[in-house]
């Protein structure tokens, strides 16, 4: 074993190879444990936990020694204690996007939060390798570079007329500038362009408006046909939530956010304002907006 192996690595590893052992596949281990398949399948890549009780279940299945089962149980506690971080999920690729895009794959509806930056679907490219290149720990330029081909990849998916993805985008995200204001310009009026499809739902939190919700921090939640997953990009590392009554909180939270958006012609209305706002200002600073 490496000794530099996190409890989650060792969990992931040790799960995979007892289901391999015996030959179950997947899907047949999913169906006698009652976890979905997608979710054996990041469990054994370990990119999601098991609960203790699914650990378990696992080890009855596949009829492993009581000894192990409890040992199995004390490698999950450590694991959803430990610190999960963004060096050690990148440390075997260049980036998520391509993780990302099979959970959007699966779901029925994306719904995203975002308090801070426009939402990685929504980016046009200019924007989107600036807000990676303010990433730490840091890409290289060949991650920075395929970073960015794999979120405007991910981006077709907006444009099938089959799938349903729904934003919620507050004043403060819409406003953040990573670069000179003809950027933001044009990433605005990349919003205001796909909130015409009739796939997409957009909202836009105003400053102005009265609370019924803090801001909090941005999370995505994928809704999907066996399960629901809830995703959220924390400082230290990202974190995945697949807790039926924990991502039940996430969406109680999308509901209160969602009473304090401005949909249709009104968000229409709040972006012009915006860029006008932002061309104003890039003119008054002698640093032209188009």
């Amino acid at each position: 074993m490496n000794d530099h192996a996190s409890a989650r690595q060792v969990l992931a590893r040790e799960l995979k190879r007892l289901r391999l052992r015996t030959g179950l596949s997947g899907r047949e281990l999913g169906r006698r444990a009652s976890i979905s398949q997608s979710k054996v399948s990041r469990i054994e890549a370990g990119t999601a936990l098991p609960t203790v009780p699914e650990v378990e279940k696992w080890g009855r299945v596949l009829d492993v020694p009581a000894e192990t089962v409890r040992w199995l149980a004390i490698i999950t506690g450590n694991a959803h204690l430990e610190a999960h971080s963004w060096s050690a999920v990148l440390q075997d690729g260049k980036h998520l996007q391509h993780e990302i895009g099979g959970w959007e794959a699966a779901a029925a509806v994306v719904r995203t939060y975002q308090p801070s930056v426009v939402p990685g679907l929504l980016q046009i490219a200019d924007y989107a390798r600036r807000v990676f290149s303010l990433f730490s720990p840091p890409y290289d330029e060949a991650a920075l570079a395929a970073a960015v081909a794999g979120r405007l990849e991910r981006q077709v998916a907006l444009y099938e007329s089959g799938r349903k993805f729904e934003f919620l985008i507050t004043e403060a995200a819409l406003r953040w500038r990573p670069g000179p204001p003809n950027v933001l310009v044009a990433q605005l009026d990349r919003i205001r362009s796909i909130s015409t499809l009739d796939n997409i739902g957009i909202g836009l939190i105003p400053l102005d408006c009265e609370a019924v919700a803090t801001y909090s921090h941005g999370f995505v939640i994928y809704e999907g046909g066996q399960e629901s997953v809830a995703t959220v990009e924390m400082i230290h590392g990202p974190l995945t939530v697949d807790s039926e009554v924990q991502v039940e909180m996430y969406r109680h939270r999308w509901s209160l956010l969602g009473e304090m958006a401005l949909r249709g012609d009104e968000a229409r209305s709040l972006l012009d304002d915006l860029i006008g706002r932002v061309r104003r200002h890039a003119a008054l600073d002698g640093d032209g907006a188009t």
